[in-house]
């Protein structure tokens, strides 16, 4: 084919998704929780070091300090809100990707969610198993490739009450097999889910401990945490643009997370 004829192939297709998005048959979704201060953070053991909480401090609002703009500092943890996590995260990826390697071309990818709210309604402990997976697949083809696992447990619903969302250290998540599988066995790039980090509540007492950060980030896989409004999404057939900062030897970065859906 002539370089001319790719050419107008490409901006066909351009235009064709720019129509689909203005006649809404392409529908955004944002997956993105409000950051603010009163955004829920991850709270470890008194020994360990802390992630500061979000907070703006103003550099001027239309005054002496800057008389025809606003602005503010902002000081936070890379792990703050909805947020990406890189491989170099943890121990298992050390030598693994910081954030701003993590190629452009895997921040934008299919999506399929697995539904068990119900699950985490009646059992806040619940812990999506393989089994729970492979009967999605039967259902509904395989997992895609490079895409990622969007995992709904309905915790969204308490990220405006950190004490609610925290609820004592009882959040759902992923066991300890599940997650060796979907790391090492699984085509996906990476788990999403709706609550404070993609490990369960009570994850420091599984063997090993924190298994998705474990398993997913030493295999050169990603996290996204803290997502919202995965209820609208399809089963399958989403596609999901993750935003983070490029933040230079960053281990994650709070970023803008947005679905894209055919209706």
């Amino acid at each position: 084919m002539e370089l001319s004829a790719v050419y107008r192939r490409r901006m066909t297709v351009l235009q064709e998704f720019v129509a689909a998005l203005s006649s809404g048959r392409i529908q955004v979704v944002d997956l993105t929780a409000p950051l603010s201060d009163q955004t829920p953070i991850l709270g470890l053991p008194e020994q360990f070091g802390q992630t500061w909480p979000f907070q703006l401090s103003e550099i001027s609002r239309y005054d002496d300090s800057g008389p025809a703009w606003y602005w503010n500092n902002f000081s936070t943890g890379e792990h703050t809100g909805t947020h990406f996590d890189a491989p170099v995260h943890w121990v298992t990826g050390q030598q693994g990707a910081d954030v701003s390697q993590v190629p452009v071309s895997q921040l934008i990818a299919p999506a399929v969610v697995i539904d068990h709210a119900a699950d985490a309604a009646a059992d806040p402990d619940f812990l999506l198993e393989v089994e729970h997976v492979k009967a999605w697949e039967a259902e509904h083809g395989a997992l895609p490739t490079g895409g990622w696992l969007l995992y709904r447990t309905g915790w969204d619903a308490y990220g405006d009450d950190p004490q609610r969302y925290a609820n004592g250290g009882r959040t759902p998540g992923i066991s300890v097999e599940c997650a060796r599988w979907l790391a090492e066995e699984s085509p996906i790039q990476g788990v999403g889910v709706e609550t404070v980090g993609t490990d369960a509540g009570a994850a420091h007492s599984f063997d090993p401990p924190f298994p998705c950060h474990s398993f997913l980030l030493g295999q050169d896989k990603y996290g996204l945490t803290q997502l919202r409004n995965l209820a609208q999404l399809p089963a399958t057939g989403a596609v999901v643009i993750a935003g983070p900062l490029p933040i230079v030897s960053g281990s994650g970065s709070p970023c803008r997370v947005l679905a894209l859906v055919e209706r």
